[in-house]
């Protein structure tokens, strides 16, 4: 799911269709036999697994466990199920019917507790910035600052929020208990949001909540990057997927050449932009495009553009639904940074009414597409089978300082 500050139009990330809510290819080019090892995977290797998400209700999304504490403390911590990885934002965010446990409020200079707004395709998540230490693994991100989605404390959502998107407050509309961004960028909003509010974060008083600047240190920030180690990028191994499945298991690697489980091996390394764009060519036609974990399928162009039929279902109608299967190809070209890769790529379309319907267990589903208009979201199926490596901006790596996709 891309959010907000990383441009104004946005790919469709969870969106409602009937019953189920939406947000493969090669075999490994990178690391080797990282995934697992046994009952005792390595201290930077957190399991995540596709399925259908504490609301049994999600398709193509890729779920772990996150343990949070209040800070300092080895005994007042919660570990929280359903969080859903997305490469295509930065920060973790927690519903606040997930939280059992009371973090300390983030206050401004003025002593007003900090609220945030972030806006995604499908909506807004609002709520207050709290402060918690972060577990996952062996990997612990120490006081950093968290958005709790929903709280009763803050009820009153600010004009200027429910103006980006409709509230993504709760189970039932957000289809996790919360959003583990780890993305390119390192805090969630940037320099945009220190010398005067984006309409993101707000100061508090009383129920009434005004646009406010917030400095890089004190912004939601990308947890893996506030590791003490392991702190440079991630790795996202998921097996191959033909057609659908119930349910496929892979891991989440923290770093990029930090350990020799998280090495680049033979992966294509494109330079990007903070926020994770490159340019994809599609006929002869360069496009900007991104890889987004928290994309519950590809979405690309539209149909006069790829002559693919849209599903004539108006609950379906965001997704492509050709006669028949077709294997789409482009070439993938590095947008900014040190080098000029540039590499073919190819992901199949599958009628999306019938991969969602036969059987409707399935989860895990490769080939689900759709349209965006100018622009190209590699979404989750285009992970499958194919180690995908995320590097922080302004981290060192060997293959040179981030931010950089490859696989």
């Amino acid at each position: 799911m891309r959010a907000l500050p990383s441009r104004i139009l946005l790919p469709l990330g969870l969106v409602a269709a009937s019953v189920m809510t939406f947000g493969c290819g090669a075999g490994s080019n990178g690391t080797s036999g990282s995934s697992q090892n046994g009952n005792n995977p390595p201290s930077n290797v957190q399991t995540i697994t596709v399925n259908g998400g504490p609301d049994s209700n999600f398709v193509d999304g890729a779920f772990t466990s996150v343990t949070v504490c209040v800070p300092g403390s080895t005994t007042s911590c919660q570990t929280i199920s359903g969080i859903l990885v997305d490469t295509g934002s930065s920060g973790l965010r927690i519903l606040s019917s997930a939280l059992t446990i009371s973090l300390p409020q983030q206050n401004n200079s003025s002593g007003n507790p900090v609220a945030e707004c972030a806006a995604f395709a499908s909506g807004i998540t609002w709520g207050p910035v709290q402060t918690a230490d972060v577990k996952m693994a062996g990997e612990v991100a120490s006081s950093m600052p968290i958005q709790v989605i929903g709280s009763s404390n803050f009820s009153n959502i600010p004009g200027t929020c429910t103006a980006q998107g409709v509230p993504m407050d709760d189970l039932a509309n957000l289809g996790a208990n919360g959003l583990l961004g780890v993305g390119q960028a390192v805090q969630d909003c940037g320099s945009a949001c220190v010398p005067g509010g984006q309409q993101m974060y707000y100061a508090c008083l009383s129920s009434v909540c005004a646009d406010t600047p917030e400095s890089l240190a004190l912004q939601v920030q990308n947890p893996v990057a506030s590791f003490a180690t392991d702190n440079n990028g991630v790795i996202i191994e998921l097996p191959a997927v033909s057609g659908g499945e119930a349910s496929v298991s892979g891991s989440l690697i923290f770093g990029i050449g930090t350990q020799s489980n998280n090495g680049l091996g033979g992966a294509t390394v494109f330079g990007t932009d903070p926020f994770g764009d490159f340019s994809t060519t599609y006929n002869t036609t360069a496009y900007i495009s991104f890889l987004d974990s928290g994309s519950n399928g590809i979405y690309f162009l539209d149909s006069n553009t790829t002559g693919i039929p849209l599903c004539t279902q108006p609950s379906l109608n965001f997704l492509y639904c050709p006669a028949s299967a077709k294997d789409i190809s482009v070439v993938n070209n590095a947008f900014m940074g040190t080098n000029g890769a540039s590499a073919p790529a190819s992901f199949p379309v599958g009628n999306g009414l019938n991969l969602v319907s036969n059987p409707p267990n399935n989860n895990a589903i490769n080939g689900l597409a759709g349209p965006f208009p100018g622009l190209i979201d590699f979404g989750l199926p285009f992970f499958f089978g194919r180690n995908v490596f995320t590097a922080f901006d302004g981290k060192s790596t060997p293959a040179g300082t981030g931010p950089y996709t490859a696989y």
